[in-house]
């Protein structure tokens, strides 16, 4: 009688050592802070970017401009500065908007010193945790930006741009509260909490208007 196959016990497969978890870096915990918690398109790289459009837009204007537009601003409404220009973040159209709305301010026939970024644009991602911190409330902040006429507060650290890099004056809160504190037309007449981008346009452009009156004041008359 021939006996049954004798069974071998099924082959175990010991599993490779797993190699060690590479520790995120600080570019890796950004990334992750815009993209996953507040649910910001970034574009790696040195420095990380932004991509404007899909989120908000912003407007780019001198320091003092920006600080005197804070009063009409959410507390959680996020505002950046970079080499002396701050970046007031608005609700997404609003640079396409911008031209109109100057037109209708009586302002677009003024040389302002306002430029507008929207759809297809990058912004550098100001860095987590290196806030501006003038020693007073970003919310209260006086019209006259404190940090002087030098800019703000350049973060030092590799990567950095030539002109310092992005930091906060007002960092942004979760992806929600974030997208509701945008300044947007639509708040014009209506009951929402969001800020009524005419009242920060109009505050920017006449704020621009006055500095542009003091550099000409200020310039020696010419004899001939």
């Amino acid at each position: 009688m021939v006996g049954a196959a004798p069974q071998f016990p099924p082959s175990v497969t010991v599993p490779h050592p797993r190699r060690p978890r590479r520790p995120l870096d600080a570019s890796d915990r950004l990334r992750g802070w815009y993209e996953n918690d507040l649910g910001w398109p970034v574009v790696p790289g040195s420095p990380l970017r932004l991509v404007v459009g899909p989120c908000f837009d912003v407007l780019d204007v001198p320091a003092a401009a920006g600080i005197a537009a804070l009063r009409h601003l959410a507390p959680a409404s996020p505002v950046a500065a970079q080499g002396g220009r701050v970046r007031l973040l608005t609700a997404p159209g609003s640079a396409q908007e911008l031209p109109g709305l100057l037109t209708w301010l009586e302002w677009g026939s003024l040389d302002l010193d306002l430029s507008a970024l929207g759809e297809g644009a990058l912004m550098e991602a100001p860095r987590r945790g290196v806030e501006w911190t003038p020693g007073e409330s970003p919310v209260t902040a006086p019209v006259a930006p404190p940090w002087g006429e030098g800019g703000p507060p350049a973060a030092a650290g590799p990567g950095d741009s030539a002109q310092g890099a992005a930091v906060w004056v007002r960092p942004p809160g979760s992806g929600r509260e974030a997208g509701a504190s945008l300044p947007t037309l639509s708040a014009l007449g209506g009951g929402g909490g969001a800020p009524d981008l005419v009242r920060v346009v109009d505050t920017v452009a006449t704020q621009l208007h006055r500095i542009r009156l003091r550099r000409v004041g200020a310039q020696p008359l010419a004899f001939s």
